[in-house]
C-alpha cells in the first residue's frame, strides 16, 4: 500500500444541551494518523474520504437527543464517500484499491453498533468492514452519493414500507426542502403518486418543483387546508409525510380524507422535545388531536428507519435494493446545495441547523 499521508479529524468532546450549543463548544478537529493495517480485522477497508454528508442526525446526535446515544469522544459523519486506499485479504474482491465509493451508514460510522462506530466521515481517512463498501451507482458524484442511502432509505421506508403508497395517490409532504422531504418527493413521484409538497421558502419550493412536485405551496403564506382541498377535488390527500411535527401537523390533519395514512418521519420544527446531553426522555413531546384521527378514520404511523431493522431485519434487503436500482439507473440523483470543507464545520452545521440547506450538505475532508 502506497504510504498515506497524515489527515484531520472532527471530534464531538462531549455531548452538549443541545445542537446550537454543540456547533459552539463541543467539536474540535484534531491531526489523524492514516489508519495501519497491522492494526486492523482482515476483513476491513480503509476509506479516504472524499465527502460526507451533513445531516440532521449528526446534528442532534452531538447533543445526545438521538434515539441513538453515542459515547463521546467519537467522530461524526454517518455516511461518505471516498477513494478506496486499501483492502484486507478477507474483505472480498467487491471492491479494488482505487475505486470511488459509498460506506453504508448502518454497517459503519456512529449509527452503526460495534466496533466501527468511532469511525465516522467528518475525517480524512476511515476504516469499514467489506460488506458496509460499495462502488457509487450511476455515476453520482462524491457529494450526491454520501447523501443518498440515509434519506432515500427513510423515504422508501416511509412510502412503501409503512404508508403503502400506489401509483395515482395524492401524497402531502411536510418540509419538502428538507433531506428527507426532497427524498420523499423523488420517491413519491417514482411511484407514481401525484405530489403537493410545502415548505417556507419560495426559493426552496422552486428547487423542489423543478424535482418533479406537481404542486407547491408556501406555509404561512397560503392557507394549507384550503390549498389542498382545492388541488384534491375536496377529498384530501391519501398519505401525508411529515418529517416538521409542530403545529404543521395539527393543519395536515385537517388536509385528509376518511382513511388516510398518517407518516410520522422527523419533527424538525420541534428538535428539543428530548432531553440534551444524553438524557433520557422527551419532555417536550409532540401531541396529536386524537379526535381528528378517530373521526378520520386515520392510520398514524411511526416510521423509523434504523430502529425498525433492530427489531425486523428483512425490512432492509428490499429497500436498499430498490434505492441502488433507482440510482443505478439515473432514477434517483440527491440534490446537494452546500458543501465546506473540513476546517468549516461549524459553518456547515449552523447551516443545517438554519435551514439554509435544500436536500443534502457535504462536508469536504
Amino acid at each position: 500500500m502506497t504510504a498515506l499521508a497524515p489527515g484531520h479529524r472532527v471530534v464531538v468532546r462531549e455531548l452538549a444541551e443541545d445542537p446550537a450549543t454543540a456547533i459552539e463548544h463541543a467539536l474540535a478537529i484534531e491531526p489523524m494518523a492514516p489508519p495501519d493495517p497491522a492494526t486492523l480485522a482482515a476483513g476491513d477497508v480503509i476509506v479516504e474520504v472524499r465527502s460526507a454528508s451533513v445531516g440532521w442526525v449528526d446534528l442532534i446526535m452531538a447533543s445526545g437527543q438521538y434515539q441513538h446515544l453515542v459515547q463521546p469522544p467519537y467522530t461524526p459523519g454517518l455516511e461518505y464517500a471516498g477513494v478506496v486506499r486499501w483492502v484486507g485479504p478477507a474483505a472480498g474482491d467487491h471492491v479494488a484499491v482505487g475505486d470511488a465509493v459509498l460506506v453504508d451508514g448502518l454497517l459503519a460510522g456512529p449509527r452503526s453498533l460495534g466496533a466501527y462506530q468511532r469511525w465516522g466521515g467528518w475525517a480524512s481517512y476511515a476504516v469499514a468492514p467489506g460488506p458496509a463498501v460499495h462502488r457509487i451507482p450511476g455515476g453520482l458524484s462524491f457529494d450526491q452519493a454520501a447523501n443518498l442511502l440515509g434519506s432515500y432509505e427513510t423515504a422508501y421506508h416511509a412510502l412503501v414500507a409503512r404508508g403503502r403508497v400506489q401509483a395515482g395517490e395524492t401524497v402531502l409532504v411536510l418540509g419538502a426542502s428538507g433531506a428527507t422531504g426532497l427524498a420523499a418527493v423523488d420517491v413519491a413521484r417514482l411511484l407514481g403518486a401525484t405530489v403537493i409538497a410545502t415548505g417556507r421558502s419560495r426559493a426552496k419550493l422552486d428547487v423542489v418543483a423543478a424535482r418533479g412536485a406537481d404542486h407547491v405551496i408556501a406555509t404561512g403564506e397560503e392557507p394549507l387546508r384550503e390549498r389542498v382541498k382545492a388541488l384534491t377535488g375536496g377529498r384530501g390527500v391519501d398519505v401525508v409525510h411529515d418529517g416538521v411535527g409542530g403545529e404543521l401537523s395539527l393543519e395536515a390533519l385537517r388536509c385528509v380524507r376518511f382513511g388516510a395514512r398518517y407518516l410520522i418521519v422527523g419533527w424538525a420544527a420541534t428538535p428539543l422535545v428530548a432531553r440534551g446531553r444524553g438524557q433520557r426522555g422527551a419532555p417536550n413531546a409532540n401531541q396529536l388531536p386524537t379526535n381528528l384521527i378517530m373521526m378520520k378514520g386515520l392510520d398514524v404511523l411511526g416510521c423509523p428507519a434504523a430502529i425498525s431493522l433492530v427489531h425486523d431485519p428483512g425490512l432492509r434487503p428490499p429497500r436498499f435494493a430498490r434505492v441502488w436500482a433507482w440510482a443505478e439507473a439515473g432514477q434517483l440523483r440527491p440534490h446537494v446545495s452546500h458543501a465546506f470543507n473540513l476546517a468549516d464545520v461549524a459553518s456547515a452545521m449552523r447551516a443545517r441547523w438554519r435551514g439554509e440547506v435544500i436536500g443534502g450538505c457535504a462536508l469536504h475532508p
